[in-house]
């Protein structure tokens, strides 16, 4: 769901956010408005409301753990755990993590792509929320999802500061879990 069809309507946070994201036009390719986070990341208050808003709704929600994934999920996933006492784990690209991992392929527009999490990052039975900076088609969050729930944890919910409502089919919920979106994208 969109953080304005949960009692954020008309929250003047909302807008902050939204226009501290930059878009640029054909990036990676013709045809893609990319939605640069970064500026948001440049803008102090925009960047602490994006943080406080996932704060409140998930602090009451008894999670021990706020997954990542790589590498925007990683700006906002350390605040968010460390603002509601849980860890955080990161959910890297392949190669990135030394020691024993378990792997997740998943397919993408133009291949394929695999997350990776260290063994034993995460106990069988903790709550976890999944965190990244956009949602599109929702793969990589599915990926995500499978990958704790074979090291045993439950997924509670994914969140993303930006959802692009027609990739995701006006579906809120990805492999049986909720999406909680901050914002749509800019044009």
């Amino acid at each position: 769901m969109f953080a304005s069809e949960d009692g954020l309507k008309g929250d003047p946070r909302l807008q902050a956010i939204t226009e501290a994201i930059r878009v640029v036009p054909d990036f990676p390719k013709p045809g893609i408005m990319f939605q640069d986070i970064t500026t948001l990341l440049l803008d102090p208050k925009a960047f602490k409301d994006t943080v406080d808003i996932f704060v409140d709704r998930y602090r009451d929600m008894d999670l021990s753990v706020v997954a990542g994934v790589e590498a925007r999920g990683f700006f906002f996933g350390p605040s968010i755990a460390l603002a509601i006492g849980a860890k955080f784990v990161p959910l890297r690209k392949p190669r990135k993590l030394p020691g024993e991992k378990i792997s997740e392929y998943y397919v993408l527009e133009y291949g394929t792509d695999v997350l990776e999490m260290h063994v034993g990052a995460v106990q069988p039975g903790e709550r976890a929320l999944v965190i990244d900076d956009l949602v599109a088609t929702g793969g990589t969050l599915s990926a995500a999802i499978r990958l704790l729930e074979r090291a045993g944890a439950e997924v509670v919910e994914c969140a993303c500061v930006v959802g692009v409502p027609e990739m995701i089919k006006g579906s809120c919920i990805l492999n049986g879990k909720s999406l909680y979106i901050l914002v749509e994208p800019r044009q």
